[in-house]
Formats: structure tokens, sequence, C-alpha cells
């Protein structure tokens, strides 16, 4: 199973683009494409579906999995009377294996405590190597080997999706070597193509100039393609601009080429993506096992919209409702797609990703739910290169892969009664191209955006944050004849209309999607269960403390705080206390040529403080307090005490991030991942002793409400 992440429905060549994918080509030439094939318009959401057979909020994740909201239909994790597709086939014998993206867990779980329910080897799979969240860094990512964190790779040249193919190979080598012919299942989840887009140089490089023309004509290039390659019926119109996408001809040049330079970036990292799926393919041939082995190769949602009308150089802007102007984002174009930035597109080329459709991730028009799927089965599937345009859902596969390998998903596990399997098995379209789909009805919910779809028509509402659901204005499209949902029939066929509303609200009693939430009721905000998280506003950490995800960080968003690091040094011991963060944004407290500093990356802009003279020796308290003065300003002081005197070293003003402080988390005694601060070679582990880190947080925070809200909509980022 390869799970691209915000990977449009037009991007892979096979499917109408010019982005060079002959790898994943190859599979669609060998196998089949789906293109009535459907998701939920966001990742923890679809991979609930994916590896269960279940609705998302059936078995608990209506949304993203961070936060674990109360309601039953969204605890942030997969039910456990919803047995995922490996927890089914180890007990038949199969090796199982998870490579990448997991984000089926809490933030506040994902921490070396725990606790670990959900984690990948107690869900089923035998071995991990990946990243617990929604995102990470390509070129420096948290990775965590099965049930513990290791520190980030530091080589020159090193990328995550060569790596986790390489990883893949060496278990199922492994696996193979150990048991030959057993069975294996490997699910193979990219951090490609969610942001940021970064791939090595000469990737980006290869795709200067072809996209010059601008998004308006490569859109339309992209769908006289896909007519061409019948992924898209005759007598499809390609839908308009989306809001706030604007016509190519009108842009400033400036502008021009920002965005040029992100498009770039983008379809290298999907060329290089497709480099990586090449040679587990070719691996797998190699061994002997392609021709039997059921490849699935799906996206979890639309092309994203989260870069923004203008596209953006580091999400944690967007994350903090910050823009950056296109002046400033030209000044640092060459170093798009880069180790240096964490960059996303703008609308228009997500846009063009999602063609001929309309809207994108986090949306329930077709442009956030219809996606790619390619099944290669050359003993199973005889039809090789063919196109089938049945109806399904993400929440099919598995029923699909358990009809083709004969196996019955199991009435109890663990001693848990599961729930049924609400997938449909699209195995009958294997054999039968025009066979009428088996799928008649699917419903959709994701941030309050509904939409129903039921024998060939499609009832949809765009949701607005805080207004009354009933208030939300239902459109209508005869999907079989309109694929682009461009003609809105509500006012013609309002009977319709009204049995398709109710039929939603029927299917949506039937799989729990109640109660409905946008993000803005109260209980949305819980941000930590009882009993989890940090224990007050005192932290202490210890030496050695493991890599921590920033679910289990400090929360110093805010809020006057104070850090201490118990330390014994000599003269020359230098080296970071604690660095949370990364090269985006974050802070680090370090000892450098024996001065004591402190620096806090706020999106680049970096407030440093520095000790006004050398720092003495012995067993020292190595103290910075932040004391706000207004929201989000106030003064660093750094401060030493020594046998219970207290020094003040230096002092100055810093200005802190408003709603998130990073993507990144936290190390003590290091700074093992992409460094917070060019001053120095990470990690610059500390050379002195270090005892201990201290945080002491105070109770002067007053925007929780509104930082609360912030945090729900920048969850959907995660993904």
């Amino acid at each position: 199973m390869i799970v691209l992440d915000d990977t449009g429905f037009a991007h892979l060549g096979c499917f109408g683009s010019d982005i060079d994918t002959p790898n994943i080509d190859r599979l669609a030439a060998g196998g089949l494409r789906y293109t009535n094939f459907h998701t939920t318009a966001l990742c923890s959401p679809t991979r609930a579906c994916l590896l269960t057979g279940r609705n998302h909020h059936s078995v608990g994740m209506r949304t993203v999995s961070n936060i674990d909201h109360g309601f039953s239909n969204s605890r942030g994790v997969i039910s456990p009377s919803a047995a995922t597709l490996a927890e089914m086939l180890r007990s038949h014998g199969y090796g199982t294996f998870a490579l990448g993206k997991w984000h089926l867990a809490t933030l506040e779980d994902c921490s070396p405590a725990g606790p670990m329910d959900h984690w990948p080897l107690q869900r089923g799979f035998d071995r991990f190597y990946g990243f617990m969240g929604g995102a990470t860094d390509q070129f420096s990512p948290e990775l965590q080997v099965d049930n513990h964190p290791i520190d980030p790779p530091s080589e020159a040249g090193y990328h995550l999706s060569e790596d986790l193919v390489d990883q893949a190979i060496a278990m199922i080598t492994a696996h193979q070597g150990s048991a030959p012919g057993n069975q294996f299942f490997a699910y193979v989840a990219f951090g490609a193509t969610h942001s940021p887009h970064q791939a090595p140089r000469d990737y980006v490089e290869k795709y200067r100039g072809r996209y010059d023309d601008g998004w308006d004509i490569v859109r339309q290039r992209w769908f006289e393609r896909q007519l061409a390659l019948g992924i898209v019926p005759e007598g499809t119109t390609l839908a308009p601009r989306n809001p706030g996408v604007e016509p190519w001809d009108e842009l400033p040049d400036t502008n021009k080429a920002v965005y040029l330079r992100m498009q770039e970036a983008f379809a290298g990292f999907l060329d290089h993506t497709d480099d990586q799926v090449g040679r587990l393919i070719d691996y797998l041939e190699m061994i002997g096992v392609l021709d039997d082995t059921i490849v699935m190769l799906v996206s979890d949602n639309g092309a994203s919209q989260e870069g923004g009308k203008h596209g953006t150089l580091n999400e944690l802007a967007y994350f903090n409702q910050i823009q950056t102007p296109i002046e400033g984002m030209a000044e640092r174009i060459d170093e798009i797609g880069g180790p240096n930035i964490y960059n996303n597109y703008p609308w228009g080329w997500a846009q063009v990703g999602n063609t001929p459709l309309r809207f994108y991730k986090q949306n329930t028009y077709e442009g956030g739910i219809r996606d790619p799927l390619i099944v290669h089965w050359p003993n199973g599937i005889s039809d090789a290169g063919g196109v089938r345009d049945q109806y399904h859902h993400v929440s099919d596969l598995t029923p699909t892969i358990l009809e083709c390998i004969g196996v019955t998903a199991p009435g109890t596990y663990h001693g848990v009664t599961q729930m049924p399997v609400e997938g449909t098995s699209l195995r009958y379209t294997f054999d039968a191209p025009s066979a009428p789909t088996r799928k008649t009805t699917q419903y959709y919910e994701m941030l309050g955006h509904r939409a129903i779809w039921h024998d060939g028509w499609k009832a949809v509402t765009m949701h607005s944050p805080g207004t009354p659901f009933e208030d939300d204005q239902w459109a209508l499209y005869h999907t079989d004849a309109d694929f682009s949902e461009c003609t809105d029939l509500a006012e013609t066929h309002a009977d319709k209309v009204r049995d398709l509303v109710h039929r939603w609200w029927s299917e949506a009693g039937k799989y729990n999607v109640m109660p409905l939430d946008d993000g803005r009721g109260g209980n949305s905000f819980v941000q930590r269960r009882p009993g989890h998280g940090p224990p007050g506003r005192t932290q202490r950490f210890y030496a050695g403390t493991p890599h921590l995800q920033r679910g289990k960080t400090p929360d110093i968003r805010n809020r006057s705080f104070t850090i201490t690091a118990r330390v014994a040094r000599a003269a020359g011991d230098d080296g970071v206390l604690v660095a949370y963060g990364a090269r985006t944004t974050g802070l680090t407290f370090f000892v450098q040529h024996d001065h004591l500093c402190f620096t806090y990356n706020r999106l680049g802009q970096m407030f440093e403080v520095r000790s006004d003279g050398p720092l003495g020796e012995g067993q020292l308290d190595l103290v910075v307090t932040f004391t706000k003065s207004a929201d989000f300003v106030g003064t660093a002081v750094l401060s030493c005490v020594s046998n219970g005197t207290a020094s003040e070293l230096g002092r100055g003003p810093v200005e802190m991030l408003p709603y998130r402080e990073t993507l990144y988390g936290m190390d003590i005694g290091k700074d093992a991942g992409p460094t917070v601060t060019g001053a120095y070679q990470g990690p610059f582990p500390f050379t002195g002793r270090l005892d201990w880190v201290e945080y002491e947080l105070e109770d002067d925070r007053n925007d929780l409400i509104k930082a609360a809200e912030v945090e729900h909509q920048n969850q959907l980022a995660d993904q």
C-alpha cells in the first residue's frame, strides 16, 4: 500500500499532468486506474478508513488525530472495535511493516511515555520506521523506530523518501530471508507531497521553465491530456478558477517568479518520490514476487489549499496568520525546495493539481475528495492498463484486499466485539470494466462541510465556521453527467435536494457523524486529556531525555517563563542546553565561546541575547527568564546562579509567535534536528555536565480561547 500525501487528482502523469512519474505510470500500465475514487478530504480520516474498511466517524477519526475532542466520533485514535488491516493480516501469518507517516495517534500520546496503545506496533504492525505526526522536514525528519525516537539523520544528501524505501526493502529482505515465501503487508506512507515541498536540488532545477505559461494555460493543457487519456469523459467542463485565484496574465512579474519556483519545487518533489516508488517496485520484481503482489497506490486527499493565496516559504507563518510579503519571498527564491525553508505553493497551483475539479483538500467538493487510485496485480488483473469509473471510496480498499486473499474480517479481536466492515469491495471491477457500481451511497463530512453521493447524484455544501448548520446552502450536481460539478441543479431539482439532504442525515445517524462540529465549539479546544501532558506549570527534563515531539513540550506561548539548566562546567565547555524547534521557528538556550546565549527564531527573524562577559566555572544554574510586557512581546534576561548568588548577564527584547511556536519538538543537551539558529552547527552537544533543564511557566496568558481556536484550524495542515 503506497500512500501519497496531498497529491491531487491530476498530479500523476498517468492522470494527466506533465510531471515525470514513469514508475507510477508503469504501475498504471500494468494495472488499473480508478477515476471515480474518493477519500475523506483530510489525511488522518482517510488513513483510518483505508486501514479499517470503515467510515472515519465510525472509528473515531472525525478530523485530524492531533486532539481527543471527547466525542466518540473524534477521539483522535482508531477505536479498538475496528481492527486495522495490519491486525487482521498478522492474525493470518502476514509480516506487517509500516513506513513513513502515521498520524493516527493524538499528539499528547506521541512521547516516550506514551501511552502507546495506538502506535503502529500496537495496531498490528511488526515494525515501524517513520514519523508520528502529520508532516515533517524531508531533510531532517523527526523519526521513530518501532516504539522509540531516534536522532534525525545528519548525513549530507539525506532525504526521507529515499530512507523510507531503503527501510522498506530492508524489512522485506529480512522477512523473506528468515521466512522465505511468507506473505507480508507493507504500508509505505510517504511524507510526499505534503509541504514542505523539499527535494534534491537537481530534481527542482529539472523543472525550470516548464510552467512559465502560468497556471491557467497549464491547467488547460493537463485537462486536454486527461481527455486524451480517458481519465475524464468527453463533454466534461473545466471548472472555473476557484475564488481568490487570479488570472495568471494579470499577476505582477515578482509574484509570477515566486509562484513558478514553488510549482517547480512541487514537481521536483513528486518526480523524486516516483523514483523511490520505482526502486521499491524494481526490488519486488527482483525477488520474484511482483506479479503475485497486490500493489495499491493512492493519495489521501486533494491538493492542499494551506499555502494560501500567495504560497508560503514557512508554513509556521500560515499557522500564525502572518503573511510574508511577496518581496520578502522573492529575496529567498533560490532556497525554495531546499532545506532551509518550509514551503507550500499557492492556491492557483493547487487547483491545477486538482484539474478539472473545484476546490481543495478540506472541502467536500470533488477537488477535496476525488483522488487517484492505481491497483497493480498481474496475477489477479487481466485488463492491464484499464480505466475504471465505478464509484468507490477509500473505506472500500480493506474489504477489497480481504476478498482478494480470502480473509474474513473477525467478529471479535483481542476480546473486543468488532463493528461491521462498512466498505464495499471493488474486486468485482477487476474483470468487469463496465459493471455497474456496487456502491450506491457515500456520505461526507469534514469541518462542517458536507456532501452525499447517491446513484449518480451529489448534494454538497460549503460551511462557514461559526454559522448555524441549518443556514448552509446545498448545491446539487448530476455527477454521472457533470464530472467537475459545474452545473448546479439545486433550483430546478428542489425535490432531489430534499431527498439527498434527508439521506445525508440518515447516513450521519448510521455512521456516528453527530455531533457536527466546525471547530468553534468549546469541546473542540481541549488540548490535553486529564492525566496527560506536562504536570502543571513546572517540568524538569533530565540529561539523556530522548527527543520529545511538540505535544509533550512546555507550552510557552504568550506567557512569562523561566528556563533553568543545572550544569557543571570548566572553561571551554560549550554546547546546547535545550533546543525547541528548528530552522523554521523555535528557541535555543546554549553556551558558546564561554558566553551564555538565548535565541528566539521568529519565522527566521532572530531575537538574540548574549551574556556581556564569559561564564564562570563549577556548578552553576544557567537561567533565561522571559517576562511579558504585552501580548507576545517582552524581555529575556540571562542570569547565572553560583553558590547561591544570582548575577544578571544580559538582556534583550523578544517578540514571540502568537499561536504555534514550532512544527518540530525539543532536545535536551543538544540541537539534533535542523538547528534553530545558524550560529552553530548541530547537534552541538553540551560538553560539560548537564544535570537537568527545568521550565517554570507563569499563569499570565489571556488569549487561551483565541489561541485554541487558531490551533484547531492549524491542525488541518498537520496531515
